[in-house]
């Protein structure tokens, strides 16, 4: 049997090979991010989320610590931590699980079939027992909202940008009638009549 970090490295390489994209945080094996895609014929359809990922040291003997990092309304994710409670990673993980089975059958699973009587989210759990069609019409709506929540995120966001909201917001009133900036660098790419 191999060794932990050899299985480590091993799971990881075949995610990063299948067709989700993996961001390393830090230059270590054990903490990254994934961005993964709501599945088709579902609530979630059409929404990606990022999802971090921690291994331990045991992994794959250990399970993996898996959260949502954008929002998500659902009733076994928690609203503000974006933990999941999800019994095959929590409880009955197996070192026969890899990384791919998570992004490929437990996290679409917990998507498709959320469990409302073991929830994190009271809310969505109660909505969606109440009247399902109303708990599907939520989750869209907060679909839409994702991409501009993203792009304010990247936008305002980021730790080095601190105190540059302000700068940003008077490059953008400098735009001229037809969308420009008035610098030589905003017409450059123009095509010369």
């Amino acid at each position: 049997m191999s060794s932990p970090s050899k299985r480590r490295e091993m799971d990881l390489m075949k995610l990063m090979m299948s067709d989700y994209k993996v961001e390393m945080i830090n230059d270590g094996m054990q903490e990254f991010y994934v961005d993964f895609h709501g599945p088709k014929d579902s609530a979630y359809q059409g929404g990606v989320w990022r999802i971090r990922v921690d291994l331990p040291d045991a992994y794959p003997y250990k399970s993996p610590s898996v959260g949502f990092v954008n929002k998500i309304y659902h009733p076994n994710v928690d609203e503000m931590s974006g933990s999941v409670c999800l019994d095959v990673i929590n409880q009955t993980w197996s070192p026969m699980f890899d990384l791919v089975n998570i992004f490929e059958v437990f996290i679409p699973q917990l998507l498709l079939y959320p469990n409302p009587s073991d929830p994190l989210n009271g809310e969505a759990a109660a909505l969606m027992m109440r009247d399902r069609t109303a708990y599907e019409q939520r989750v869209k709506e907060l679909l839409l909202m994702i991409p501009m929540f993203t792009e304010y995120c990247e936008r305002y966001a980021k730790p080095e940008d601190v105190g540059t909201a302000q700068e940003d917001n008077s490059s953008d009133e400098e735009l001229s009638e037809d969308g420009y900036a008035s610098s030589d660098e905003a017409i450059a790419g123009e095509a010369d009549l």
